[in-house]
């Protein structure tokens, strides 16, 4: 079966829009329905559909910004987390961003509450810069010196 990630088309976009977070993720980021709205407005956020053994069990969207990369949403759906596909899925997703974008830093913003996606970023070489967003998000970078 398909494990990867694909774009967000007619054939899979009601799927991508069943997914949900846990609980105890709620604000820390919009719905996928608010996320695929956003995409519509502004072409320059490409939406990712992700993929294992065939079903989709997450989703991710990146942008580029004033020259600048944004790995802009991640989640995997709750009935999938705790089974290691968060970091899988963070790894190919940053790969691919290195790949496409390379010698350019990789930006993202998250909630301080949100303990456990921070320890992700972290585990993959993202930090903090002194700098946060307009919704009170921490900024992180990964400086893109390679995994």
């Amino acid at each position: 079966m398909f494990t990867g990630i694909r774009a967000i088309t007619d054939s899979n976009k009601k799927e991508v829009l069943e997914l949900k977070i846990a609980e105890q993720q709620q604000g820390f980021i919009e719905p996928v329905s608010h996320c695929l709205a956003d995409a519509e407005k502004d072409t320059r956020y490409i939406p990712l559909a992700l993929y294992e053994n065939g079903e989709i069990i997450g989703f991710s969207m990146y942008g580029k910004f004033d020259e600048q990369i944004w790995l802009d949403r991640y989640l995997i759906d709750e009935r999938f987390q705790g089974k290691g596909l968060g970091r899988y899925f963070f790894r190919a997703l940053l790969e691919d961003l290195l790949e496409l974008y390379p010698n350019q830093p990789v930006y993202l913003s998250v909630f301080e509450q949100n303990k456990v996606a921070i320890q992700l970023y972290q585990k993959f070489g993202f930090s903090f810069t002194e700098e946060v967003d307009e919704n009170g998000e921490k900024i992180m970078i990964y400086p893109n010196g390679g995994l």
